[in-house]
């Protein structure tokens, strides 16, 4: 099973907005509300793609009672805490005529101890040996930025695998901990590293420095040009079919909900690389974080193209 931690979920509003401009009075063609979170569009995607899973984190307010629901009415399995911290809404802004996507992403409410205490429990109760921990989002006010390093040593020694998508020093820490798989973009790859991320042996270089030190997996996620995907023993460039684009939204979600399906499943590198940069790809083209179907992915799989490094 994929148990997946969001302790700073959102209510993701998008709104489509053709001829988006400051200064001036927008209107609005279209609107659409879901359940968001890095964890909660892995566990969104999992459940596409025919996998096992559960949704884990923290709720609270008139948001977090709508995203609740929303995960019951998709029957998503999910066990979250409740609070009297208001989850937060974040809204996507997608412009057809200028072609852009907008993100503005409120930071959450606090998180207490206790909270954090409650969210380990029922990660406890849950988690078996064999299963695959995400770890996903940016850490709420509050939490210790050692807490989620913390929570990936512990889950090992349970014989769990773990991944983690986060940023800044909680991602530092986290990595130190050594997780089976990360999943940064080109620019969170370049904060990790400290450096830029210009060319692809850039971004390889960097990858294979945080394989050496002990991660399983790193999948640097380039958008629209692909992935690089490297282990010890392997490493591919992946590229990725251009679409029509619908949302950007929980594209790199998407990304690590493959990752840890296919992974999980047994798959090789080389067809977990394929696969997870389909199910990108697919993502982008469905509105909002809404998850894509079997029938819009198994289509892209044959023309990702992957080259060995």
């Amino acid at each position: 099973m994929i148990i997946t931690v969001t302790l700073n979920p959102a209510l993701d509003k998008t709104v489509i907005l053709p001829g988006f401009a400051v200064n001036t009075v927008n209107r609005v063609s279209a609107t659409r509300l879901d359940p968001g979170g890095k964890g909660i569009n892995v566990s969104k995607v999992v459940k596409a793609l025919g996998g096992k899973t559960l949704a884990l984190g923290v709720l609270g307010g008139a948001a977090g009672g709508y995203i609740q629901a929303a995960m019951d009415k998709m029957e998503l399995p999910n066990d979250m805490v409740l609070t009297g911290e208001i989850t937060r809404t974040n809204l996507k802004i997608i412009d057809p005529l200028l072609q852009t996507n907008t993100d503005i992403n409120e930071p959450g409410g606090p998180v207490s101890e206790e909270t954090l205490d409650a969210v380990w429990h029922k990660l406890t109760k849950a988690v078996k040996p064999g299963d695959t921990v995400v770890l996903a989002g940016k850490n709420p006010p509050g939490m210790p930025d050692s807490r989620l390093a913390d929570w990936v040593t512990r889950l090992h020694g349970m014989k769990v695998y773990t991944c983690v998508d986060t940023v800044g020093e909680p991602m530092q820490q986290a990595i130190a901990a050594q997780p089976d798989i990360i999943k940064p973009n080109r620019e969170e790859l370049a904060e990790i590293a400290g450096r830029r991320m210009v060319t692809d042996d850039d971004v390889l270089t960097a990858a294979r420095e945080l394989v050496g030190r002990g991660v399983g997996l790193v999948t640097a996620s380039l958008g629209a040009d692909g992935a690089i995907f490297v282990t010890r023993n392997q490493a591919f460039r992946g590229y990725a079919p251009k679409v029509s684009v619908v949302s950007v939204v929980g594209a790199g979600d998407a990304m690590m909900a493959a990752l840890t399906h296919y992974s999980a499943a047994g798959c090789s590198l080389e067809e977990t690389a394929r696969r997870s940069i389909a199910v990108s790809v697919a993502s982008v083209m469905c509105s909002g974080s809404e998850a894509p179907e079997l029938n819009m992915i198994l289509p892209l799989i044959d023309q990702v193209r992957l080259e060995k490094l």
